[in-house]
């Protein structure tokens, strides 16, 4: 699809100084959740939002912590929908470069979030800036939401008060510049095994929370060996992964408490009620009363996944905007990670596409994080050009 007169003039106005600029006072606003420091960066988001003459508003979640909109009003029809988060993971260790200073070098900007993802929101503030005074049948909206990293409360609060109705959603997290169409879910499920302490010398007479866990965590194990068989053809498999165990207080005592926690990833379609329910089921089966112990459940943290046929006006709009402004050649793809998209498909019923500059892999997460300048520039020009042929 080649770009009309009309789009160039949109593209031209996609500035790269404004784009680096935003991208570096991201950077140098904290953000790290845990504990939930959004604060900063959503007022130098809205702020930018502000000079740019869009509309800003925030809405509080938490105290001291907001989600945010900023809109191009345009038009009465349904809008496109930019999605992005405020979080980012905390700093962590081995880093050569101020985790919070917005370094720019060598083509690259550095910071913790330059690719997961307030190189996404730079973009898509700027895509909107280039969008102004372009009539469109309905508004573009940026959505910038407080605790994606952790438990999800922004994106929940979003689509629970949602005002608007839209098109498609392009959630700008970093995909490599590929369009995803299809996004595994993840949950949280904590098992907490309950015993009886006693004197380790007569072991018999209590009742041993960890060994109720480890045949806990045995069952897990062999749930993914099973969920293996069965992949997802752009996804892969549903997966498990126990990632925390925490039990006793000393060696000289029987363990009276054993916690776990596992990662269940999730694939379109699967419901997360389902998951915990047929692990309660498993559990039941392992017959740990019989040993003296009980067992809770529960799933702290649940975010769906999300597919979008690959024929949507939404994906064949994304995918040639993202060429037409000079992405690399890539095929449609799946993502292995989770993302709030999962929620806009789910309850708002929104078709979801992920799309946006820097890399899940190499660079969100870790040490010495950075996002390539020409690929921000990238991703503002295929946002603007979605929006724009979504809303002619």
């Amino acid at each position: 699809m080649s770009v009309t007169s009309a789009e160039q003039a949109v593209l031209d106005r996609i500035d790269e100084d404004l784009l680096v600029r935003v991208t570096t006072e991201l950077l140098r606003a904290p953000g790290q959740n845990p504990p939930g420091d959004e604060a900063a960066t959503v007022a130098v988001l809205a702020a930018a939002g502000r000079e740019l003459g869009l509309e800003v508003a925030t809405t509080p979640v938490e105290p001291g912590r907001d989600n945010l909109t900023i809109t191009l009003a345009s038009g009465n029809d349904a809008g496109v929908l930019l999605l992005g988060h405020t979080d980012v993971v905390p700093v962590g260790d081995g880093w050569t470069t101020d985790p919070f200073g917005g370094e720019v070098r060598d083509g690259r900007i550095y910071g913790r979030g330059a690719s997961d993802m307030k190189g996404g929101l730079a973009a898509a503030l700027v895509a909107l800036a280039a969008l102004r005074g372009t009539r469109l049948s309905g508004p573009v909206e940026l959505a910038a939401v407080m605790d994606e990293e952790e438990t999800g409360k922004g994106i929940r609060a979003y689509v629970a008060d949602a005002q608007r109705s839209f098109v498609g959603c392009v959630t700008a997290e970093p995909t490599d510049l590929q369009t995803i169409i299809a996004a595994r879910g993840d949950s949280y499920l904590r098992v907490a095994v309950h015993g009886r302490a006693c004197h380790a010398g007569n072991p018999a007479d209590g009742a041993n929370a960890i060994y109720g866990a480890a045949a806990v965590v045995a069952e897990i194990e062999r749930l993914h060996t099973i969920l293996a068989a069965d992949p997802h053809p752009l996804l892969g498999p549903a997966t498990w992964s126990v990632g925390q165990i925490n039990g006793g207080t000393g060696g000289s005592i029987v363990p009276a408490e054993c916690v776990i926690v596992a990662d269940r990833r999730l694939l379109p379609g699967e419901s997360p009620a389902a998951v915990l329910d047929d692990l309660r089921h498993r559990v039941a089966a392992l017959r740990l009363e019989d040993r003296g112990l009980t067992v809770d459940l529960d799933m702290p943290m649940e975010m769906p996944a999300f597919e979008t046929a690959a024929d949507t006006d939404l994906v064949r709009i994304t995918e040639a905007a993202r060429v037409d402004a000079g992405g690399p050649e890539l095929p449609l793809g799946g993502w292995t990670a989770a993302c709030d998209g999962g929620y806009v498909a789910r309850d708002l019923g929104v078709p979801v596409v992920v799309l946006g500059p820097g890399s899940v892999t190499t660079q969100a997460h870790r040490a010495d994080e950075s996002v390539a300048i020409h690929e921000l520039v990238t991703a503002a020009r295929a946002y603007a050009l979605t929006a724009l042929r979504l809303l002619s």
